[in-house]
């Protein structure tokens, strides 16, 4: 390889050569053509993801300019589009939701959700393991946290598509999902105001105007639905391929169902589901011998980052349920650091146990796989899979 080329669809396939040319000839990489710069090896990765001050999330996270003017938000920002203070005073109040007590309180759900729709599938035999549960399990847990009814979860789906499909340059179907999940979330902090249930949207209500105004607990819901969907899906499905392709670390795990917990952070290490997010330069940056300019966009490629030999080895390209990782970008670190990143972890425990003891033989079909569009989540669209 001698280039880097954002990726989408199909071209999601193999990007693990792209990345290992960005890491070892250009780990400052300029592309001409949209005018951003690419960083790939984890200690870059990791250090800009920490300095705020220096690489900004205030202008989007993709790296096209003019980004929030283009999807119309207002003021209607989402926590991940600010940075400290203000990220930091927000995130305080909504991480009560995530603590540990909490995410161990949605597992009995998570799980009874996982069964139900294995045995369906066991008992149909070979189907869409994406469409059958990858897809709806994220959607359910998101719509759990946040109290939407059963009857409107379908609509985060399609909310979902439009949202990430801007960055293929589907402008136009973005702003109209937005303004919809801003519509119908809007209805629902007033149904909250009288109907409190026990949920974020409830408990963001609750501490009243004064404290998270209404436009906080848009913005919130806005994160929760647009990226706490696919970046699950990823995982999940990127798990299934690594289980499929290497009979050998299975087996361990299906000897073992006690190490699945502890190899949680290899899975997310290798499938990256977000691959790469952007930050502003607030400043020029010397770096590797290059300057990043003030004002340009710069992509924190995560998923390059976390296959760099330079912090995990000569196999870092290897998948090994046995190997101790310490640090992974694959939830960005410092101020970003997911505030969901225990219950992906959830998410991908339970699927694993359950695929191991369901469907210990099954088997998924990467190449008649379909990839999703967009050049920031790499996530399949469709993966056919056999019970075994």
């Amino acid at each position: 390889m001698s280039g880097f080329t954002l990726r989408g669809g199909e071209l999601w396939r193999e990007p693990w050569e792209d990345y290992a040319w960005l890491r070892e000839e250009s780990p400052v990489h300029h592309d001409e053509a949209g005018d951003f710069y690419v960083l790939s090896r984890f200690d870059d990765v990791w250090n800009a993801a920490r300095d705020t001050d220096t690489f900004s999330s205030a202008s989007g996270l993709t790296v096209a300019y003019g980004e929030m003017e283009a999807l119309g938000m207002g003021d209607n920002v989402p926590m991940v589009f600010l940075d400290p203070p203000d990220h930091t005073q927000f995130r305080r109040l909504v991480s009560r939701g995530f603590t540990p007590r909490r995410v161990e309180e949605l597992e009995p759900m998570v799980r009874e959700f996982v069964r139900d729709r294995l045995e369906s599938i066991v008992d149909t035999g070979a189907s869409d393991i994406v469409e059958q549960l990858f897809k709806p399990l994220p959607s359910f847990v998101v719509a759990h946290y946040l109290g939407v009814p059963v009857e409107d979860r379908p609509q985060f789906d399609s909310w979902t598509e439009a949202i990430v499909a801007s960055s293929s340059g589907d402008a136009a179907g973005a702003t109209n999902a937005f303004s919809e999940l801003i519509s119908y979330f809007s209805d629902l902090i007033e149904r909250r105001r009288t109907d409190p249930g026990d949920d974020l949207v409830s408990m963001l209500v609750e501490l009243g105007d004064d404290t998270v105004g209404v436009v906080r607990i848009l913005g919130f819901a806005f994160t929760m639905v647009a990226g706490g969907n696919d970046t699950a899906t990823g995982l999940l499905g990127g798990a299934a391929d690594l289980l499929t392709g290497r009979r050998d670390q299975r087996a361990k795990l299906a000897a073992a169902p006690e190490l699945i917990d502890e190899s949680i952070d290899e899975f997310l290490r290798l499938t990256s589901p977000v691959q790469n997010l952007a930050r502003t330069a607030t400043r020029n940056v010397e770096l590797h011998g290059t300057t990043i300019p003030a004002g340009r966009k710069v992509l924190l490629c995560y998923a390059a980052a976390n296959r760099d030999p330079r912090e995990f080895g000569p196999t870092a390209e290897d998948f090994d349920v046995d190997r101790t990782v310490d640090k992974i970008m694959t939830f960005s670190y410092g101020a970003h650091h997911c505030l969901g990143a225990s219950v992906a972890r959830l998410q991908g425990r339970v699927v694993i146990e359950e695929l191991l003891s369901h469907c210990p033989d099954f088997t998924v079909d990467t190449t008649r796989a379909e990839y999703a569009e967009g050049p920031y989540v790499r996530r399949f669209r469709s993966l056919p899979f056999d019970p075994g």
